[in-house]
């Protein structure tokens, strides 16, 4: 059986950590003990969480980045590798989605979302890579349900997340030998503002209220699935018991899987 990851101490750099998710990822790691990079284009959000994160005893720094900026994530992880040392877990956290039909879904949106959910990951990915190798890291890489199965009015969102597990899984592959780590979560419906901020189809927020299947989770609850499937060195972390549902019954009956998503969330569009 594989050792452990140990987290105390490990330098740990989350993207869109100003709030929702990332924000509770920082928390959750700064509990058992990691030195935590927030970094996020809202600064003072990411600023205001890490300085809570000292206050609480724990250690922590914000920095700006627009994941959607390659330049901009090549400087962060320079500035976190001064200033560190290295990196030993990276965890790509930042994203946005949308609510919108296809048919009424503008390209520059499709490319949005594709620019920070993917291209992100990526431009994270690659500048961080060396440091990576050389400490034996771990890439962590937030998808979604979506990343599983397809999401009625969400085409870009979830064509995003297919990418984000075609990348990763085939990164997995090209890093065995070198002893870098993925792991690809699937949180479902959480309690975040991810909802509230999506894109419209012309790429204003969206005036469709969103729909949920099952419990809402919270977002302390999911950080403290992913520290510990870190810690287990797992390499797929799929959550909430409608996330695990929808992933089995994708894979046994697509179609029936379609047709109750479908039914389930199809109102949202009409609203």
């Amino acid at each position: 059986m594989a050792t452990q990851r140990q987290v105390a101490g490990a330098v740990v750099v989350i993207t869109g950590a100003a709030g929702g998710l990332g924000a509770a990822y920082a928390r959750g790691f700064a509990r058992v003990g990691a030195r935590l990079v927030l970094l996020d284009r809202d600064l003072a959000g990411a600023e205001a969480g890490a300085a809570a994160i000292v206050a609480g005893g724990g250690q922590a720094w914000a920095a700006a980045c627009d994941v959607s900026d390659e330049g901009q994530c090549r400087a962060a992880v320079a500035a976190v590798v001064e200033r560190h040392g290295g990196i030993d877990v990276l965890i790509n956290n930042a994203g946005v989605s949308h609510r919108s039909a296809f048919a009424g879904t503008a390209a520059a949106v499709y490319r949005r979302v594709m620019d920070v959910n993917f291209f992100g990951a990526l431009y994270c990915t690659q500048a961080a890579l060396p440091t990576l190798r050389a400490r034996h890291g771990l890439i962590v890489a937030i998808s979604s349900i979506a990343g599983l199965a397809p999401l009625y009015g969400r085409s870009g969102y979830s064509a995003s997340k297919h990418a984000v597990h075609g990348l990763f899984e085939s990164l997995r592959c090209e890093l065995r030998d070198d002893g870098v780590e993925v792991l690809i979560v699937c949180p479902g419906f959480t309690a975040t503002g991810i909802g509230a901020a999506a894109l419209d189809g012309d790429g204003r927020p969206t005036r469709h209220p969103q729909s949920t299947v099952g419990r809402v989770a919270d977002p302390d609850d999911v950080a403290a699935a992913v520290v510990n499937a870190v810690r287990r060195r797992r390499r797929l972390l799929v959550l909430s018991a409608a996330g695990k549902a929808s992933w089995w019954l994708n894979r046994l009956s697509p179609a029936l899987y379609a047709w109750l998503m479908t039914r389930s969330l199809r109102d949202e569009l009409a609203r």
